[in-house]
């Protein structure tokens, strides 16, 4: 540094000490710019490096962070690992996702092909998938032999298309109401899960109720459900007046319990019957029960089975939307089944529309078709207890094997005329719509409606007690001049259900829906002895 200013002053006295002060700055602004001439070398030679600051201290644990040759620093390379770990983790997640998507879409198109194949439609969340055969209860939901051989015994081989979806629907614990024709099957599609899902018997008091509108009804139902629980000691009962009368209710001993509203209800009122621990309510021909007379009945029951994990469920062969609208108000998020179209006739039955003009003519109409083909059993249904007596009196002498069924007779009477008739000692049997509705009467070859059915609700129950499980049947209807204008009505069932109907008839007004039940001339023919 003397050396550099020496050379400048060379020649020339300079005072060292009057500019000691001037000196010593410009010698430190020369060793600063060194160092940063230094630096900035340094910098150049090696790219990569991160600034330096003068503190030795600090530049060393600077450069050890720092990345000096690119490809080789460990640091460096783990962070690259660790990234595209992370990234094949997340590909692994999306491919998972996608393979999870794919088989929740296979499994919802292979429900959809089968729901398509058997007829089955239906609304809600999450449905679960239906059966493809009995074998899928053990497979899938843990049933025990004894019901899977009890299915066997009874020759049920392949579930029918209303066991195939509500079977699962309430196994998943789903509350349903399901429509299916007459004759499909529908007790046993809320019985065997029924019997599935409370495994064992219990001292615990009630567990399940069914719901029927007769007593008829009721106690086929009981029938049913023994057969499907045999091997199982379930303590299943029907609710009789002498039930009722003998045993204390409180301490009744009774898995499943089948009963008439009205006798449900007032074994409730009387404080005798707890139903809060009822895990299924089920009501049978649910379109009957919320008839105006029963509504009252049916809210009662449906208060008094309390229980917050009740699973309700409604079942029958016509469900008419104001069923609907109420079912919803006590059901949560319930899935709706429908087999088929909606409130139409079995397609296994042959119907057919006959022309008798008048009263008389009916009578002679019957008369001559029994003489020209009598293939019992028969069952005729009329409209009133009265015409079920005249028509009985009119056909007992005739040499046909006759039985009645009406209100008037006593619970022990009809029970006999009915068992008469499914040993095949009455061949024909007149009734009213009292077992119009879920009567299981087996092979039952024809049905005549000897007066016009009141609406097509009634018109489907009646024609669906022929062409059952699958077998064929026949349905015939008489009507006379005052029932033309109703024609319409029951000729567009008939054309639903495949039927061929005459264009004058389709062409006919249609009137809305109303119960058709006109004053009729006495069946009678034969003449009073008294008056004369």
């Amino acid at each position: 540094m003397e050396k550099a200013y020496s050379f400048l002053f060379a020649g020339t006295s300079f005072n060292k000490k009057k500019y000691a002060d001037e000196i010593a700055r410009f010698k430190e602004k020369k060793e600063t710019e060194n160092e940063v001439d230094y630096l900035s070398s340094f910098e150049r030679a090696n790219p990569g490096s991160e600034k330096v600051t003068v503190s030795t201290k600090k530049r060393k644990r600077k450069q050890a962070a720092s990345e000096a040759v690119e490809g080789f620093n460990v640091f460096k390379s783990s962070k690259k690992a660790l990234v595209i770990s992370e990234e094949n983790k997340t590909d692994e997640g999306e491919d998972n996702l996608s393979k999870e998507k794919k088989k929740i879409n296979l499994k919802l198109e292979a429900d959809s092909i089968l729901r398509k194949q058997y007829n089955i439609h239906v609304s809600g969340n999450n449905v679960a998938s239906p059966l493809k055969s009995f074998t899928d209860l053990s497979s899938v939901y843990g049933c025990e032999s004894y019901l899977l051989h009890n299915f066997a015994k009874l020759g049920f081989k392949e579930p029918t298309p209303i066991q195939r979806q509500a079977i699962p629907v309430l196994l998943s614990g789903r509350e349903c109401f399901a429509c299916a024709p007459t004759g499909s099957g529908k007790t046993l599609a809320f019985v065997s899960p029924m019997l599935l899902k409370l495994k064992r018997a219990s001292a615990e008091g009630v567990r399940a109720v069914i719901l029927c509108p007769t007593r008829e009804l009721a106690a086929q139902t009981t029938r049913e459900c023994k057969k499907l629980a045999e091997g199982n000691k379930f303590y299943i009962k029907l609710l009789t007046k002498k039930l009722i009368r003998s045993v204390d209710l409180t301490k009744l001993r009774c898995d499943i319990l089948i009963s008439t509203p009205l006798r449900l209800s007032s074994a409730i009122k009387k404080r005798k019957l707890d139903l809060s621990r009822v895990e299924y309510l089920v009501l049978d021909e649910s379109d009957k029960l919320f008839e105006l007379g029963l509504i009252k009945q049916i809210d009662s029951v449906v208060k008094a089975c309390s229980n917050p994990s009740i699973i309700r469920s409604l079942f029958s062969a016509t469900l008419p939307d104001s069923v609907e609208e109420l079912a919803r108000t006590i059901m949560h998020d319930a899935v709706r089944v429908i087999i088929g179209r909606k409130n139409t006739a079995s397609e296994s039955v042959n119907q057919k529309l006959v022309f008798a003009g008048t009263e008389e003519g009916k009578l002679l109409a019957l008369r001559q078709s029994f003489q020209e083909r009598l293939n019992p059993p028969v069952l005729i249904f009329v409209q009133s207890k009265e015409r079920t007596k005249e028509l009985y009196e009119e056909l007992k002498f005739d040499n046909i094997r006759v039985g009645v069924i009406h209100s008037d007779l006593s619970e022990t009477q009809r029970e006999n005329v009915v068992n008469d008739f499914r040993a095949g000692k009455v061949w024909v049997l007149i009734a009213t719509d009292v077992i119009a509705r879920g009567m299981d009467f087996k092979g039952v070859n024809c049905v005549i409606n000897y007066d016009f059915p009141d609406s097509a609700a009634a018109y489907i129950h009646r024609i669906g007690r022929s062409g059952r499980a699958g077998r064929s049947g026949e349905a015939i209807t008489f009507y006379t001049e005052d029932d033309v204008p109703f024609l319409r009505n029951i000729a567009n069932v008939m054309a639903a259900s495949g039927c061929e109907v005459p264009s004058w008839i389709m062409a006919l007004r249609k009137l809305r829906w109303k119960k058709h039940r006109p004053k009729r001339e006495s069946i009678l023919t034969i003449p009073d002895v008294a008056e004369e």
